[in-house]
């Protein structure tokens, strides 16, 4: 008696070419997401994150970081002027970089929020003012 129990090389052969039929239709839609993951993000550090700590900051010593301090004033004292009296950090653990390892560009007074700050990432490409820039404003 024959044991029949294995598969056909051409029922094999159906299978891989439904897999590579099903991975072509699929692959390209995905293939773009990671770009808008990274963005969504980008945009959750600025808006959450990021604020949260520098409202903190505020709150403490009633004024933002300036320019010159940046963002390493949420993680350190500031040692230039103004030195805040009342720093209760560290308001995050380390300096935070952008989904593509930038740090995040930070202006205080901003130029489009003058009332506080202005935060960004520049994006994948590197440049302010690209088109794939994140911003709080």
């Amino acid at each position: 008696m024959k044991n029949n129990n294995a598969f056909t090389l051409i029922e094999l052969m159906l299978v891989i070419i439904i897999i590579g039929i099903l991975a072509s239709m699929v692959v390209p839609r995905l293939a773009g997401r990671s770009d808008d993951a990274r963005k969504a993000a980008a945009q959750a550090d600025i808006e959450a994150n990021i604020a949260i700590a520098l409202d903190l900051y505020e709150l403490d010593n009633g004024h933002y970081p300036t320019t010159e301090q940046g963002l390493s004033a949420l993680v350190k004292k500031p040692s230039s002027s103004p030195i805040p009296a009342n720093w209760r950090g560290p308001y995050l653990k380390k300096e935070p970089r952008d989904p593509w390892g930038n740090p995040y560009i930070y202006k205080s007074p901003g130029a489009h929020n003058t009332e506080d700050y202005d935060i960004f990432s520049c994006g994948k490409d590197g440049v302010e003012g690209g088109d794939d820039d994140v911003v709080n404003w």
